[in-house]
């Protein structure tokens, strides 16, 4: 034990100089999401302070970089990574305020839901299975989001330490990628859009366009389930902190729940990828149940998740 925090804590003989690769793409999404403010200043509606948080970021950055130079060890590397990705959840709001400027699109994906399987399975699936039980196993999955990514990251970080800053710009470069999609893409899922039609009338298979609706509404529908479960108030406790409408199409937690299973996979520790498994399959299944997505949102999710771990896999091919 003693020799392993040793270990953390001694200095590098090579440190790093710059930034690592997982703070250049909170850079990159930072500029870019930048300029659309800019472009955009007069439609928004607190455009100050999403420039004002952008700079605390560099700041908190620069810091963390600034004392890294001092003490290059594994700790501060770490500390680096934790940084970026608790200001993940402080991102995702950001795409809400870009893309209301934009027409919604729930209504073609909704067309296209009924298409494909003739119904809303969002609509149906928590009818047909309201038991108590199945509700709590459904949030639990969906709940279990965050501390999966806890999980692999401090895995790879203690047992796979070679492989952590590549993991780290992994995980943060698909979560930016699924962010510029959601800038730029603006579905916001059932829980959104079935409340602001009816459930009447999508039980009917009619899907208006709302058009700008949700520039001025942000109006979510309370999760279907067992209101007394644990797991059920735990998720209702987040939606109600931070979430928005938007960032339905492709599912994120679909595809980088995909992505760290691969991650997992890639450690070829079986006691890791077994234990994560359950919980991965009940956060797809999830998503569709408490009506966070539609069926093609997951869909999509799970194809996009296998993408981007191979696309962040391939840049850069050194690091």
């Amino acid at each position: 034990m003693k020799r392993a925090v040793k270990e953390y804590i001694r200095i590098e003989k090579n440190p790093h100089k710059g930034l690592f690769a997982f703070e250049w793409v909170v850079m990159a999404y930072l500029a870019v999401t930048l300029l659309m403010i800019f472009f955009a200043y007069t439609k928004l509606h607190n455009p100050e302070s999403m420039i004002w948080g952008r700079m605390r970021v560099v700041a908190i950055t620069a810091s963390l970089w600034a004392v890294y130079r001092m003490v290059p060890c594994r700790l501060m590397v770490l500390a680096r990574a934790v940084a970026q990705m608790a200001l993940l959840s402080w991102w995702y709001p950001d795409t809400y305020e870009l893309n209301r400027l934009l027409p919604n699109l729930d209504h073609v994906f909704a067309t296209w839901e009924q298409q494909l399987f003739g119904c809303q399975p969002a609509l149906l699936f928590c009818q047909q299975m309201p038991q108590h039980w199945f509700s709590e196993l459904m949030d639990l999955g969906y709940a279990s989001y965050f501390p999966m990514i806890l999980v692999v990251m401090l895995f790879v970080f203690l047992f796979r330490y070679k492989d952590f800053q590549r993991t780290a710009w992994i995980v943060a470069g698909s979560f930016f990628l699924y962010y510029i999609i959601y800038v730029v893409l603006p579905v916001t899922g059932p829980q959104y859009y079935f409340g602001a039609v009816g459930l009447d009338e999508i039980a009917k298979g009619v899907f208006p366009n709302v058009g700008d609706y949700f520039n001025t509404h942000a109006e979510r529908m309370t999760s279907p389930g067992w209101s007394d479960g644990v797991f059920y108030q735990m998720v209702e406790n987040a939606h109600n902190a931070g979430e928005r409408p938007t960032a339905a199409f492709p599912s994120s937690h679909v595809g980088v729940s995909t992505i760290l299973m691969l991650l997992a996979l890639r450690t070829r520790n079986k006691w890791l990828c077994w234990g994560l498994l359950p919980f991965y399959v009940l956060l797809c299944v999830s998503t569709v149940y408490i009506q966070a997505h539609y069926v093609v949102d997951a869909i999509a999710g799970l194809i996009s998740g296998v993408a981007f771990y191979y696309l962040f896999m391939l840049i850069p091919k050194k690091l």
